[in-house]
């Protein structure tokens, strides 16, 4: 997939170890590489997820191998099917597949039942009843710690609560099944962690039939197990859990290889937070108007806002794999897009704030066509007609009463300007309305520099400026985003991050003129407006009442490394 897209497969960490693992003597000498994707539908996916899953898919299209697709849906207090269907859609707009190798955590709740009461059997798991805050307080945080009064308890009777546990004879809080590993150990996972907790809540797949669930420290690993993954890829805070993964496939009778955890550093953007917690936050109290809002970091967000597969499939390649936490610009995830819609794009001319232009001395009445180029990238994108006659709109800010220093746009008196494609032209008075604002602008165009070039050669010193014809403009909205929060690192400890929310986010131009083709537009499709960036059709939008987000500006100041 990623030859595909034209973007090398980065060397990184991973591949040299499962390099190792299938050569000749390794662990996985002679088998498929095999990992798995394996989100929680209790939200929609993220940019930070994207890193996850280029690596978990990559690295089985690398090595020809496989990537499942598990729900990780043993926490059912948030999960819902609106997430697993968005999750679906988003993995295959960015280009991915797991054929029918698609999975539930909840697929194995009984195997996964069975295998803890067989670590009961072997002495090495006990039902307690301590609180979580008690047995904190028993764990402690010195070498000895004290033992839970129920650590020691006969096996026959762990198997007895354990049953009545799942028969719901209990309630919530009352008894956890834990497992027995030790408690002097300097990685607090080991020490006796909870494996089953009461729950008596509907699942969005099992309904009411359960009513305890597997921690996922416990169930992980036995679904990595049971489907055969040889490398379970996961980011860093995993780390201090691998002793316990490790133990949990090693003491359980699972009749496969044990597969073997990798750890890699999650994905750190600026200005962004990617805490589903948070996200939730910013959609259930209204901050933002949806998951899909274009200043989201949500899959859906962006792509609503115009961003395209192969850009963050190259940002994720570009940004590469590591161990140690970082944090990436933004406006590198920008620059990915801008490079890939500079080459794919099509342009067009649309006036975002728009002011009329009246070129007097053309003939009231007459109109006439032009061909543009939809793409100088892309020759074979062909040329469209663009209409031209005596009034047009363009953009205010191509206009100045008084000129200031190195102004070469229209200003009375001023240099000839080019209508792109169109017409030279030189401005000879403007209107205003009772509070001073121009309404209309006066110009003169010269019949024969038709296509922008004059007949006499003569060298013009003002700017091209785009336009559009008024007669056949259709009226849009265009909304223009920026980062959703103005401080760089709203995540950061200690930081209330609704308060670094940007209250400049978006502004809305509610009367932005557009060439007449631009009505039908499809969502799918991306554009360049000719000087102001690169636009996609909004959701919204309708061909009465056309809607334009604005995916990225034009140009920026950021260089890649």
């Amino acid at each position: 997939m990623a030859e595909e897209l034209n973007v090398p497969m980065s060397q990184n960490f991973i591949h040299d170890f499962i390099d190792e693992d299938i050569a000749q003597g390794g662990q996985f000498a002679g088998m498929t590489v095999h990992t798995r994707f394996p989100p929680e539908p209790n939200g929609y996916l993220h940019i930070g997820h994207c890193k996850a899953l280029n690596i978990d898919f990559g690295t089985a299209e690398k090595y020809g191998g496989l990537c499942n697709l598990r729900f990780d849906d043993t926490n059912p207090a948030k999960e819902d099917t609106e997430f697993v269907d968005a999750i679906q859609e988003d993995i295959h707009w960015l280009g991915f597949d797991w054929g029918d190798r698609m999975f539930y955590g909840s697929d194995y709740f009984e195997q996964t039942y069975q295998y803890a009461v067989e670590l009961i059997k072997k002495g090495l798991a006990y039902v307690c009843e301590l609180t979580p805050e008690q047995f904190k307080e028993y764990r402690g945080d010195t070498a000895t710690p004290a033992r839970s009064p129920w650590r020691d308890r006969p096996v026959e009777e762990s198997l007895d609560l354990f049953q009545r546990m799942r028969n719901g004879e209990f309630p919530e809080g009352k008894y956890t099944l834990r497992a027995k590993i030790d408690l002097a150990s300097g990685n607090f996972n080991m020490r006796d962690p909870v494996l089953y907790r009461i729950r008596y809540i509907e699942h969005h797949r099992q309904g009411t039939k359960w009513c305890i669930f597997p921690m996922y420290d416990f169930a992980h690993p036995i679904q990595d197990a049971l489907e055969g993954i040889t490398h379970s890829l996961c980011s860093l805070e995993y780390e201090d859990h691998r002793p316990l993964y490790d133990w949990v496939v090693s003491n359980v009778s699972i009749p496969y290889h044990k597969p073997r955890q990798i750890e890699f550093a999650r994905l750190g953007i600026d200005h962004t937070v990617m805490s589903k917690r948070k996200l939730r936050k910013l959609v259930e109290e209204g901050y933002v108007s949806g998951w899909d809002d274009p200043r989201m970091p949500t899959l859906c967000g962006l792509r609503r806002r115009g961003y395209t597969p192969k850009s963050i499939r190259n940002f994720c390649e570009r940004i590469g794999v590591a161990k140690n936490t970082n944090t990436i610009e933004y406006a590198f995830l920008e620059y990915c897009l801008r490079e890939d819609l500079n080459e794919s794009a099509r342009r067009v001319m649309a006036v975002l704030r728009p002011v009329k232009l009246v070129i007097t001395n053309y003939p009231a009445g007459q109109s006439e066509t032009f061909e543009v180029e939809n793409n100088p990238n892309r020759p074979e994108d062909g040329t469209r007609p663009v209409t031209f006659s005596r009034e047009l709109w363009i953009e205010a800010e191509d206009f100045l009463p008084e000129p200031v220093p190195k102004y070469k746009r229209l200003y009375p008196s001023g240099p000839e300007c080019r209508l792109k494609g169109a017409y030279l032209i030189k401005c000879v008075g403007y209107e205003t309305d009772e509070a001073g604002n121009v309404t209309e602008i006066a110009a003169e165009y010269d019949p024969d520099s038709r296509g922008g070039n004059p007949a006499d050669g003569r060298k013009v010193k003002g700017a091209t400026i785009h336009w559009v014809d008024a007669a056949t403009a259709v009226d849009a909205e265009v909304r223009l985003y920026d980062n959703l929060f103005d401080d760089p690192e709203p995540d950061a400890a200690g930081k209330d991050f609704l308060q670094c929310l940007n209250p400049n986010s978006l502004e809305v131009l509610p009367h932005a003129k557009v060439e007449a083709g631009l009505g039908h537009a499809e969502v799918t499709e991306r554009f360049q407006f000719l000087r102001q960036g690169y636009f996609c059709p909004d959701k919204d939008s309708t061909p009465e009442h056309p809607v334009f987000n604005r995916a990225v500006s034009l140009k920026d100041s950021f260089k890649p490394q």
